[in-house]
């Protein structure tokens, strides 16, 4: 169930990493679909004019014999044309700011409407209180209401601090952009990068959104191995075994019968999307 829009049917896709990308499971899953589809960068952001360069260091490189670089913290965005759709869709990808976050949204924004941007769907990650053995909550929010009306999803009730991916989908929506965000949440006593179980999360919901298979690459088999490390981590530590324990019996009671008819609906739906498509999505 993808968002269209016939005036404009490019779809933009944004990660940050920072404080909106927890285990860079959001930055992985935007930079995994833009490699696959072979994103041209389009735009570049000045460095100087968003980021605190004592927060956002610079990092000097060894390019060659006698030959050194700076590489800056910057924000790119990207275009490709989606495999079997034909779809434009652009990427924005970098790290969030330290300043001038209008700004910052506005450039971002006028970019995207000269490229015909009529949806944005901006991509986090969050720590949070859930079992790394359970499948990665991710949340879809907006506040449009024909987002809304079309996904059958809701608005957030969050109150407090937010992030750029936060600012950037409030300011497209003050546009009239069809505007929604898209969170997993990634269990917070195993929050360091990568997060493979929470990336490959975001990209099976982002295949929903999108309207077509997007790319996975070795994320199950990653996700798999990833999962038998914490499993092997809480074993040699009673307490985070229990704690573990803990947050299944809370999740599985929070949520059975988790295995809805929608839900199993959703997910033969796919499975006939990768088949018809030669399981190209996977590769």
């Amino acid at each position: 169930m993808d968002i269209e829009n016939e005036e404009h049917p490019a779809l933009l896709l944004a990660a940050f990493e920072g404080w909106n990308d927890a285990g860079s499971a959001a930055s992985e899953a935007v930079s995994g679909i833009a490699t696959a589809w072979e994103a041209r960068t389009t735009h570049e952001l000045d460095p100087e004019d968003y980021y605190d360069f004592q927060v956002n260091r610079p990092v000097i490189s060894v390019e060659g014999p006698g030959a050194r670089g700076l590489t800056w913290p910057r924000t790119s965005v990207s275009v490709a044309t989606s495999p079997s759709a034909g779809r434009t869709v652009v990427f924005v990808q970098g790290v969030e700011p330290s300043m001038r976050w209008r700004s910052y949204s506005e450039e971002i924004l006028d970019v995207a409407q000269r490229l015909g941007v009529g949806t944005v769907i901006c991509v986090g990650a969050l720590l949070a209180d859930v079992p790394h053995t359970r499948p990665i909550p991710v949340q879809t929010t907006s506040e449009d209401a024909r987002v809304q009306a079309l996904l059958g999803v809701e608005g957030s009730d969050y109150e407090g601090p937010v992030g750029i991916v936060g600012v950037l989908a409030h300011e497209a929506q003050r546009r009239g952009l069809h505007a929604m965000s898209l969170w997993a949440a990634v269990p917070h006593y195993v929050s360091q990068p990568p997060s493979p179980k929470a990336t490959l999360a975001l990209l099976t919901s982002l295949e929903e959104l999108v309207g077509e298979p997007v790319p996975l690459g070795d994320l199950a088999e990653d996700s798999r191995a990833w999962q038998r490390g914490v499993d092997q981590l809480a074993e040699e530590d009673p307490e985070i075994a229990e704690y573990v324990r803990q947050l299944e019996e809370a999740k599985d009671t929070a949520e059975l019968p988790e295995a809805s008819g929608e839900a199993i609906a959703r997910e033969f739906e796919r499975y006939l999307r990768r088949r018809d498509t030669g399981g190209s999505a996977g590769r």
